[in-house]
């Protein structure tokens, strides 16, 4: 890291070159270098950088009105943008609110504390527990990463945390219980009954859950919509308020507006982030069903709880053209063909005795290296193998997103592949022939 630089880095010990233009499915840097953005960076940009249109949204709204506090102020962008979320979600959405926040861990903050003034305001206080899955990640801050089940990432701030329970993942490449689907009769999604029944049932208030797993196993989903309605069917039974965590996965990014339509899934509460505003703004929502808003309605009508940029001008105009731009461009329904593209393209690695398996749901994917592809056995932490892969395809003009911990929350390697809707096959093609170099110069031999 240069020393002249007055950022707090990601990280002291790497160089970061400075991005300064983006365009399509491109970034361009200051030193004159250009990378196809793979992975979308993080899994945000999802009609592609530079669409003059949201600039232009966003600048014309700033001229008019730049911002307004919520507790005096709503504003018509916020109040237009709320109305087409809830348009989108399940039907016991239709006459919910949606919350803003200004991105995904804030999200599932405001959803954690929605859900305990919830049982306040029926006067119950003892239910305040959200239990959520061993390898998931809901978030940075205290109350999300209390409900993360990312090993690497709480581990520095276990002290810190509580401990509300955390069941089973469901993934079928490592199996938490050596079984195979459907043999396994969806022991995984038991877990949650079996857990609560080992605890302190009384105090469970919600399970928050991602469709598909993101960055933390590598877009790892069920294996059918069977395990969301047992999942379902034991939540209702306990009583427990379902949380879907569509912050990776939300706006299109599966093929569908949230990921939850795929398994015909109504949750209580839908948290969003990244894809609402593509990366254009800091943006994220939290879409509340009917039940859980009428319930503050007619109880004390406040929630205790805010941010001082939650449903912003400027994001929420962001978030209407991002909108604008999907529905024009018809881009929910681009995203099954292109996945199917680059699919496609990326299918002759499966064949390389270190992928392990090629996964994922539209284009939300990923890649799994293995040490021995029989026994699927992971590489030791310590070879860094999703790093190097990052670093190979870099060389070659293509960003990806590495992770390790899929296998055990500290083995395990893999590459995360999001890109923008817009993606072309010759775009496709190029990612392809990036990781087959990668895979080249990471295992030589």
């Amino acid at each position: 890291m240069s020393k002249t630089s007055a950022l707090f880095p990601r990280n002291f010990h790497k160089t970061f070159p400075i991005a300064v233009r983006g365009e399509g499915c491109w970034l361009y840097t200051q030193d004159g270098r250009k990378f196809l953005d793979a992975a979308g960076s993080a899994a945000v940009v999802n009609i592609g950088h530079g669409v003059p249109e949201i600039a232009a949204a966003m600048s014309a709204q700033a001229s008019q009105l730049a911002f307004a506090h919520t507790s005096q102020f709503h504003n018509s962008p916020a109040e237009k943008l709320a109305a087409r979320l809830l348009a989108l979600a399940p039907p016991n959405f239709r006459n919910g609110r949606v919350y803003f926040t200004s991105g995904g861990s804030e999200s599932t903050e405001t959803a954690i504390k929605l859900v305990r003034q919830y049982f306040l305001e029926l006067g119950q206080p003892h239910r305040c527990r959200v239990l959520s899955r061993r390898q998931s990640y809901h978030g940075s801050t205290f109350g999300a990463m209390t409900v993360s089940g990312n090993v690497a990432r709480r581990a520095p701030y276990i002290p810190l945390l509580q401990e509300w329970g955390h069941i089973a993942p469901c993934f079928c490449y490592h199996c938490p219980f050596d079984k195979t689907y459907p043999d396994c009769a969806l022991a995984c999604a038991d877990d949650l009954d079996t857990t609560l029944q080992a605890t302190h049932t009384a105090s469970a208030a919600a399970f928050i859950f991602e469709p598909v797993v993101g960055a933390t196993l590598g877009a790892a989903g069920a294996p059918d919509a069977s395990y969301f309605a047992r999942i379902a069917e034991i939540a209702h039974r306990h009583n427990l308020f379902l949380i879907s965590d569509e912050v990776m996965t939300g706006l299109g990014r599966t093929g569908k507006p949230f990921a939850l339509e795929h398994s015909a899934l109504e949750p209580d509460l839908i948290l969003t982030g990244k894809g609402i505003a593509s990366g254009y703004a800091p943006l994220g929502a939290v879409l509340v069903s009917s039940r859980i808003a009428d319930a503050f309605a007619q109880g004390s009508g406040s929630f205790k709880h805010g941010f001082t940029y939650q449903a912003h001008p400027v994001c929420t105009a962001a978030g209407n053209a991002v909108l604008d731009y999907l529905e024009s461009h018809r881009l929910f329904d681009a995203v099954q063909p292109v996945a199917e593209t680059l699919l496609a393209a990326l299918a002759p690695l499966a064949t390389h005795p270190h992928v392990g398996e090629i996964r994922g749901q539209g284009l939300l994917l990923a890649l799994e290296f293995v040490q021995n592809k029989s026994t699927r056995q992971p590489f030791p932490a310590s070879d860094r193998i999703a790093e190097k892969i990052q670093a190979a395809a870099m060389n070659h003009g293509v960003l990806t997103y590495p992770t390790q911990g899929c296998f055990d929350g500290i083995q395990g390697d893999h590459i995360l592949l999001a890109p923008p809707f817009t993606l072309t096959s010759d775009e496709s093609a190029q990612i392809a022939q990036a990781l087959s170099s990668a895979l080249k110069a990471v295992f030589p031999n």
